[in-house]
């Protein structure tokens, strides 16, 4: 009970008191307010463009889930934020990063869960397991009707309708080798499946505090291995692509570490190395915006380094 009102604090605290431009300190925001789609419902877009930014050049992108709490914590409801500015201007200044801007896409709120679980593994489920997942989810308030995950489109909005705004309103590499995906919990899960949906669109992904569980029960819980299932299948090339996950151990991330181990011998499997495959573990790390913001410099680090723009 504790983890899932810890949870729900999370949720909350993602979603911002007011529709004001997030203040940051280096660079500056572009909002699109409410764009539209064919496949999800409207919602903002955030885009941080770093200092003394120019069309001169041309730059990495990087595209966050949960916009609402990257970078302004003046206006979320936990005062948290991950700061991404400031951690991705000092990364740049000290030339350990590629230059790089961040399309930060606001959460549909009551739609978040079902935008970010991944539906194809859910889909593989027996019904009798569906209809377990349905009533935890239910009862934690994230659906009203028999649970059906979105992500195809969610992912369908940002490779076929987002992603194209970007490539031809800025000055970005277009292409795999210099595009990447992240988040944090449902966010680690989304950014996991548009690595393996679209590898030929996705260089790499931030899996942080994968909410590997998928609801908020372990006990009985299949999700975890049809997750797993699904990875040894469509994992994608390890010579083109590179992954990080990460996990702390308190509050809702207690329910990782044992999961994401049994990733990590996947990944043994499947060819990955320390050259395109990192995961971390944080004993002490909770689940919230305060501990993503203390290592965010790692798995940004490893997947903007040593780029080679083309």
């Amino acid at each position: 009970m504790k983890s899932l009102l810890l949870y729900f604090a999370f949720i909350c605290s993602i979603q911002l008191k007011s529709q004001q431009l997030p203040k940051v300190l280096a660079g500056e925001i572009v909002r699109i307010d409410k764009f539209k789609s064919e496949f999800v419902t409207a919602r903002n877009i955030d885009i941080w463009l770093p200092k003394d930014y120019n069309n001169q050049k041309k730059y990495s992108v990087l595209y966050m889930h949960d916009g609402q709490g990257l970078f302004d914590s003046t206006i979320t409801w936990n005062h948290q934020a991950w700061d991404v500015d400031d951690i991705l201007s000092d990364l740049n200044s000290q030339h350990k990063i590629t230059d790089v801007i961040v399309v930060g896409i606001w959460n549909g709120g009551n739609t978040r869960h079902a935008d970010y679980f991944p539906q194809k593994p859910f889909e593989k489920l027996m019904q009798n397991e569906k209809d377990s997942v349905s009533m935890v989810l239910k009862l934690a308030g994230r659906t009203n009707e028999d649970f059906q995950p979105q992500s195809d489109n969610y992912l369908k909005f940002i490779v076929s309708e987002l992603k194209p705004y970007i490539d031809r309103t800025f000055s970005v590499h277009t292409n795999q080798e210099n595009t990447f995906i992240g988040g944090s919990s449902m966010g680690g899960l989304i950014s996991m499946y548009a690595v393996c949906e679209y590898p030929n669109i996705f260089g790499g992904a931030a899996c942080i505090s994968t909410h590997w569980i998928g609801t908020f029960n372990s006990k009985n819980n299949p999700i975890p291995q049809t997750f797993l299932n699904y990875l040894n299948e469509k994992l994608p090339d390890p010579k083109n692509h590179k992954l990080y996950f990460d996990c702390g151990d308190q509050t809702l991330d207690a329910f990782y570490p044992a999961i994401q181990m049994q990733v990590d011998q996947l990944m043994l499997q499947k060819g990955y190395s320390k050259n395109n495959w990192l995961t971390i573990y944080k004993p002490g790390a909770d689940h919230s915006e305060k501990s993503w913001k203390s290592r965010l410099h790692i798995p940004m680090t490893f997947l903007l380094s040593n780029q080679n723009p083309k």
